[in-house]
């Protein structure tokens, strides 16, 4: 079995040694044939579908073509109004009290009463009691007081009665006075005749004498109860003073509120003692609110070259609490007495008017305020979109664009103060468009005369053009 085994494998070699030395060149030819048809069968297929497609492309019924139309925009216009035109500056400021006052006791003691409104936040009105100091000392001093003047007016009835008597001592010693020089001088005549002795007329001479005496003492006793009442009247005086005084410090020992107030602050307790100027509490006035506000100096000088003051501009407050603002009116009382430097501007400081049925402002609230600026005559206000680089607009001109030359001068809010080629009338464009430019067409939804041209407005100016 090795031996046909053998056989078989050398039969198997000899038989594929012959294949591999055939020749070549059979195999080649017939190779390339095979592919010369296959590139002969796909180039007929390639053509048969090109010549298929160019009939379905030339057999085809002609698709209709719509004609070429021009782009028309839809925008928004607005007329221009030339006229005089005042921007709104909105500012920001805190709401200051006007007028603030710290209560002192002007006199010492213990607090006795207090009011249940004296409490930080709370209201009071003008004249109202806030705090009582026990009055019983004070109330002596009274009575001390008015004894002590009555003591005086009675010295000093007793003094006039004084002056009274010495006056009429003093005309008893002057008639004394006259009868005794008469005698004196009847006695000198009857001397010569020998009626009289010598120490006849010596004592009449000694009785004129006395009674000259006599008058003196009485006039200087009459200057000395003059004196006693002058002293007596400065007594009462004094003494009037000291019940006034006393009767000062008894009002004084009930404190009250000098205005219509709010209590910002309060130390005051019943049973506390105090000394004089003690502060018990503290207020402002509530009907005398401000609002501190500051003008850059740009501002303050347009106003100031507009009507040539700030005092007395009317504005309107704004405190944003909610959903809505509260509003108040008001106007510019005063100036800051420096530069605020630090915030860059002059501060101005604005009366609020809070009418009955309106929130209570606060001191310390922020809020917006909005005041007149300068005036701006012969402009436009235009939106700050219908503006086109910094210097341009366009209007509407037979329903297409045409381009104005403007200057901006001032903003007003969104909006924007503008003067030059604009004249009253004119249609403006206040869409912004992507492709704005000169003869662009465009229509207005809201306003079909602005195609049609009706809306073309008064004839451009003559500035520029």
């Amino acid at each position: 079995m090795l031996k046909a085994l053998d056989e078989v494998t050398r039969k198997t070699v000899g038989e594929i040694s012959f294949r591999r030395d055939a020749p070549q060149g059979q195999g080649a030819a017939l190779l390339l044939g095979r592919i010369l048809l296959q590139a002969a069968l796909a180039g007929a297929i390639l053509f048969g579908a090109y010549q298929g497609m160019t009939y379905l492309i030339l057999s085809k019924d002609e698709v209709p073509t719509r004609a070429a139309r021009e782009t028309v925009y839809t925008v928004e216009t607005m007329p221009v109004e030339i006229r005089d035109h005042t921007p709104v500056l909105r500012l920001y400021g805190e709401v200051v009290a006007a007028r603030t006052v710290d209560l002192r006791v002007l006199v010492a003691g213990e607090i006795i009463r207090v009011n249940p409104d004296l409490k930080a936040g709370g209201t009071v009105d003008a004249g109202a009691e806030l705090v009582a100091i026990d009055p019983f000392a004070y109330e002596g001093a009274i009575t001390e007081a008015r004894a002590n003047l009555a003591e005086a007016r009675a010295r000093l009835a007793e003094s006039r009665g004084g002056v009274a008597a010495e006056t009429a001592n003093v005309e008893r010693a002057r008639e004394q006075l006259a009868f005794a020089e008469r005698d004196l001088e009847r006695a000198s005549q009857l001397l010569s005749s020998g009626a009289v002795t010598e120490r006849t007329l010596d004592e009449r001479r000694l009785l004129v004498s006395q009674r000259e005496q006599a008058l003196e003492q009485r006039r200087n006793a009459l200057l000395v109860e003059e004196a006693r009442v002058a002293q007596q009247e400065a007594a009462i005086d004094r003494l009037q003073w000291r019940l006034a005084e006393a009767e000062k410090n008894l009002a004084d020992t009930v404190l009250k509120a000098p205005f219509d107030a709010v209590v910002s602050a309060e130390t005051a307790a019943a049973g506390r003692l105090v000394n004089v100027n003690d502060v018990v509490a503290t207020l402002y006035d509530r009907d005398a609110l401000e609002v501190r506000l500051t003008l850059s100096d740009n501002q303050y000088g347009r106003i100031l070259s507009d009507g040539g003051k700030v005092i007395g501009r009317p504005v309107e407050v704004l405190w944003y609490i909610g959903g809505e603002p509260v509003r108040y009116t008001g106007e510019i009382v005063r100036l800051g007495a420096e530069v605020a430097l630090a915030r860059g501007g002059v501060d101005v400081y604005a009366r609020v008017a809070v009418a009955p049925e309106q929130i209570a402002l606060r001191p310390g609230a922020f809020v917006e305020v909005r005041l007149a600026d300068r005036t701006y005559p012969g402009t436009a206000r235009i939106p700050e979109g219908a503006l086109y680089g910094t210097d341009h607009v366009y209007v509407v001109k037979e329903g297409r664009t045409v381009r104005r030359a403007v200057r901006p001068l001032a903003f007003d809010g969104t909006d924007l103060i503008v003067e030059g080629e604009l004249a009253d009338g004119d249609t403006l464009v206040a869409t912004r468009l992507d492709e704005a430019g000169e003869g662009v067409k465009v229509t207005d939804p809201a306003r079909p005369e602005v195609a049609s041209g009706k809306a073309a407005g008064a004839a451009p100016a003559a500035k520029g053009q």
